[in-house]
């Protein structure tokens, strides 16, 4: 994370993150998701990262999009 990668979407739920990341790279929008979540529990959040430069347009999907 060099570059400075910032959280655009967190959930519990891995199938919701898979979503969100098809959507915003079908949309042209890189991104990655990061499982914080606790192998044993099974407790976390799943987190999405995008680059600085498109927050506001991930944003903008996610919201258009009601995901």
């Amino acid at each position: 994370m060099n570059e400075n990668w910032q959280v655009i979407y967190s959930t519990q739920l891995e199938y919701k993150a898979e979503i969100v990341k098809a959507v915003l790279e079908d949309n042209g929008i890189k991104c990655f998701s990061l499982s914080k979540k606790d192998s044993f529990y099974l407790i976390g959040e799943i987190e999405l990262y995008v680059k600085p430069v498109n927050i506001l347009r991930a944003r903008q999907i996610i919201e258009r999009e009601k995901l």
